[in-house]
């Protein structure tokens, strides 16, 4: 990969985002532990925690991160900032391991080197950011045939999902509630990129929001997060999210990829070594991202009686914060 400014920008903002949406885990975490101490837990339907400041500190690192995740696509193709989620699982483990004694059991660990090495291979050989001069230039690349063609497959895809096998399949088959939610999410990422850039270049002076294709991405961010994020919440109310978790990771990081290298056009400008070693990294980064999470309850002590139902409320709310955080 040469050097670009605006790829390191991306990959400053990718980084600083897991850091700080894994860190959040912990300051929430935190914060639920302590309201459910002196009230009712999250996971009973209580709303301590909205009164405990630490939770709150929890929220907010977390819309830092989720800002951060949004401007890092304004700098650096999603190829190199979606996979770069997964840091954000190391981070809250790490940190689980000193701050909570959430200890890190051998595979826990294997897992975190695993999804380092596969990061730093797809940031090492990641593509340069094409230079963009105005928000019509996205939309023309948005408009290209191919990319026409994968969004027609994709909507009737998740309109088959909704109407047909949803009330068929939902309540058993966590993949229907998943594959919507990735499908849209590499629109919503796009869409998300295409936003970011007009933000970009608005800031530098060059107003983007006069053209009318800024406002229809902005409609189709809106539109796609809320039925993203819909699907989202019926398949961790259903199904274990430790199992969702990394199934959600794999589709909706190879759907982004695939809809970005069609949009624009990612591995034009990139040799068949330096493709491989990008795809190599993304499977590497896959294995250490289910290996973290299958054995995640490996080596923990059972806890005791009067404080079980509790740590599960907690255990449950922040690991259905975590799924959330790999949407970006």
């Amino acid at each position: 990969m040469g050097v670009s400014v605006d790829n390191v920008r991306g990959l400053v903002l990718a980084v600083s985002s897991s850091i700080f949406i894994g860190s959040s885990f912990i300051v929430k975490k935190k914060g639920l532990k302590k309201a459910g101490r002196s009230g009712v837990s999250a996971g009973s339907g209580g709303f301590s925690y909205l009164y405990e400041p630490l939770w709150w500190a929890g929220m907010l690192t977390m819309i830092l991160g989720e800002i951060a995740n949004f401007a890092a696509y304004a700098f650096a193709p999603a190829i190199l900032v979606t996979p770069l989620g997964a840091l954000s699982i190391i981070v809250s483990s790490v940190l689980a391991h000193f701050i909570l004694k959430e200890r890190l059991h051998i595979f826990g660990i294997l897992g975190c080197i695993l999804c380092v090495v596969g990061s730093v291979s797809i940031v090492l050989h990641a593509p340069l950011e094409k230079d963009i001069d105005s928000v019509k230039e996205v939309w023309y690349l948005a408009t290209e045939p191919g990319f026409i063609v994968y969004c027609c497959v994709v909507v009737s895809l998740v309109c088959l999902l909704i109407f047909h096998f949803v009330p068929r399949y939902g309540q058993t088959h966590m993949v229907v509630y998943v594959a919507i939610c990735s499908l849209m999410g590499s629109l919503t990422v796009m869409s998300v990129k295409a936003v970011g850039i007009a933000l970009k270049l608005t800031f530098s002076g060059i107003n983007q929001f006069i053209y009318a294709q800024t406002w229809f991405f902005t409609f189709v961010v809106i539109i796609c997060c809320l039925l993203q994020m819909n699907y989202l919440n019926k398949a961790l109310d259903t199904f274990n999210t430790a199992v969702i978790s990394p199934v959600y990771y794999v589709m909706f990081t190879t759907f982004t990829i695939f809809a970005s290298v069609i949009m624009f056009k990612d591995w034009d400008t990139q040799n068949a070594s330096q493709i491989v070693t990008e795809i190599c990294g993304f499977v590497t980064i896959l294995s250490g991202t289910f290996l973290l999470h299958s054995t995640m309850d490996m080596g923990k002590v059972a806890p005791d009686e009067s404080t079980s139902s509790n740590n599960v409320d907690i255990e449950t709310e922040t690991s259905k914060s975590s799924s959330h955080s790999l949407m970006n």
